[in-house]
């Protein structure tokens, strides 16, 4: 078995689920405001990435609110506990 391989029954959370973690534990003390390029090395995934992933979790996260909050220079989005 190689490094990269996950034991059975184990899968690897997809990126959507790696960020919509990393935001609820973030937000779960209250509102977080934050531009991806911040967060990017904290979550393994690129500033684009996010964004993109984003624009999903505003639809379709349950757990937290998505609001894209303003852009200067980058977007910044406000996320806190649903």
């Amino acid at each position: 078995m190689s490094a990269t391989t996950q034991p059975s029954g184990e899968e690897e959370p997809s990126k959507e689920q790696r960020l919509r973690s990393f935001l609820a534990e973030k937000a779960a003390d209250g509102e977080m405001y934050f531009k991806s390029k911040f967060i990017a090395d904290e979550v393994g995934l690129s500033p684009k990435e996010i964004g993109a992933l984003m624009v999903k979790l505003k639809d379709s996260a349950t757990e937290i609110h998505v609001e894209k909050w303003s852009y200067t220079s980058a977007t910044t989005w406000r996320i806190e506990p649903a």
